[in-house]
């Protein structure tokens, strides 16, 4: 049996790398080892190779009949979706509608001061996630302000991942994320809007921003935002539960993606760490919240 993917299209997976591509299969119910994973990773193999092979393709490079047999299945769903089929689901002014927000801008969400978790310097997830960015630094080179969406798109995936990695460890528990989740029509052009859950859970929203500056290239992760829920009691027969939408912050948490950072002994590597380190805290105290949020018993209020 075989998750959903109807958040996904062929359009996104071809631009996956194969740590992205790999954290996919991994949600989906495709009961995939670590062999299996480890084989793709050996070959290669990301989104756009991974769009291109059969079941003879997965077989020739070293998988089994049957994990062969189920990725050549999940190839065949996505390219049976119609490009960005999002299309057919709410808009963003619909989604804060659902909230009382009567809006199609995520800057009128009310604010909120958010808990950050410290992340250490020598977290795993940390490293291979400073790591990841550098190989494709080495590559790309520094970000600039007309460099690709979907260059910035691999840098903000890869931190993202990384926190719910990071979340994950602390809270035990699983979660997921959509690249523009419910986003349909103009609205699903240009930034990316990154949807996270737990479990059915929508936890938050967040995109990447360009900083317009003579002086530096930045990428921008801003209006981080989560549901918070208040639960009140409307009889004695029975309750009401009432949702708000609250935004972390309007202002922007900078990371400068420098490729003079590509020399650790140097200033720039420095900098570059401690932006990562900040944006990974903020991000990581927001899942922990609203995972102990969920905790809660129906009689208190939550945040």
């Amino acid at each position: 049996m075989f998750t959903s993917t109807a958040e996904y299209d062929s359009y996104l997976v071809k631009n996956w790398d194969i740590e992205t591509l790999i954290n996919f299969l991994k949600e989906q119910n495709l009961k995939l080892d670590d062999d299996d994973l480890g084989i793709l990773r050996k070959q290669k193999i990301d989104g756009q190779v991974f769009l291109d092979m059969s079941k003879d393709d997965f077989m020739q490079a070293g998988l089994e009949m049957g994990p062969a047999m189920k990725l050549a299945k999940e190839i065949q769903t996505l390219k049976e979706k119609p490009k960005r089929v999002f299309f057919s689901y709410k808009s963003l002014k619909e989604v804060l509608a659902k909230y009382g927000i009567d809006s199609d801008s995520t800057e009128t969400i009310p604010l909120f001061l958010p808990e950050t978790h410290e992340v250490q310097d020598s977290n795993k997830h940390f490293e291979h996630c400073i790591e990841n960015i550098l190989f494709r630094m080495k590559n790309y080179g520094s970000l600039v302000l007309d460099s690709l969406e979907s260059m910035r798109n691999e840098y903000v995936s890869t931190i993202l991942h990384t926190a719910l990695h990071i979340a994950g460890d602390i809270v035990s528990k699983k979660f997921s994320m959509r690249p523009e989740y419910k986003i349909i029509g103009d609205k699903s052009c240009g930034r990316v809007d990154y949807a996270i859950k737990e479990a059915k859970n929508l936890i938050c929203v967040t995109e990447d921003k360009v900083q317009r500056s003579m002086l530096k290239a930045s990428l921008r992760i801003s209006n981080s935002s989560r549901v918070r829920t208040k639960r009140t009691r409307e009889n004695e027969k029975g309750g009401t539960t009432i949702s708000t939408i609250y935004m972390a912050s309007e202002l922007p948490f900078t990371i400068e993606f420098n490729k003079k950072a590509l020399d650790k002994d140097s200033e720039e590597y420095v900098t570059f760490c401690k932006g990562v380190l900040k944006v990974l805290g903020i991000i990581v105290g927001l899942l922990k919240d609203r995972a102990c949020a969920e905790e809660e018993p129906k009689g208190r209020e939550l945040g």
